[in-house]
């Protein structure tokens, strides 16, 4: 008897049921994005404070680094910042050493979701070289300020690891509020109010 085939989807609050192998833009909603991120955790968890750092807050942090270090960027650049760990709503958040002891297809399935995720919210679904680029190094000095001030990092080990901040924390447009962690509602509300600051300008 031939083996059943394995379920390859979740279902969403939405109600949508998002195939993870074959995902459709269709099948992707803002609210099950921000729903997800919100109750992601950085560092595994591995953070001072009353709560847990989520992606949520990530996204917040890097797309206005990005914007700090880019101030003539576009709407649509902003938003592909804004989204850049967008994929982990449903695949978490999994530290980058133990992704590359993981190996196998887990990049290729990241990339899938993610590319679904840029239709859905009318955007290319690979950005260009330079920005995807340009968005790593926010990503990057994201993680450095969120080694030092949260994760016990010291600044040398954390400057090995991450690189020189391009910009200061003082740089950016309100960064206290920013690296301090949210609650889990307050993480979903700044999330999907800064995707509604970008996308009206999209249309």
């Amino acid at each position: 008897m031939a083996r059943a085939q394995q379920r390859a989807w979740q279902r969403m609050l939405s109600g949508r049921r998002l195939d993870l192998l074959d995902p459709s833009p269709m099948d992707v909603e803002l609210s099950d994005i921000a729903h997800g991120l919100a109750r992601v955790a950085r560092w595994n968890g591995q953070t001072r404070g009353d709560y847990a750092f989520s992606v949520a807050q990530h996204s917040v942090l890097v797309m206005e680094i990005f914007r700090a270090t880019a101030p003539d960027a576009e709407p649509q650049m902003l938003l592909y910042a804004l989204l850049h760990d967008a994929s982990e709503y449903v695949m978490g958040d999994i530290i980058s050493p133990f992704k590359a002891a993981m190996g196998g297809n887990y990049k290729d399935v990241e990339t899938r979701l993610l590319g679904a995720i840029h239709v859905r919210f009318s955007l290319p679904a690979a950005p260009p070289a330079a920005l995807t680029k340009a968005i790593k190094q926010a990503d990057r000095q994201a993680a450095f300020f969120e080694a030092t001030n949260l994760a016990g990092f010291d600044v040398d080990e954390a400057r090995r690891l991450f690189g020189e901040p391009v910009v200061a924390g003082f740089d950016i447009d309100g960064f206290d509020r920013l690296i301090r962690p949210w609650p889990t509602q307050e993480a979903h509300d700044r999330f999907t109010a800064a995707y509604h600051d970008v996308a009206p300008e999209l249309i």
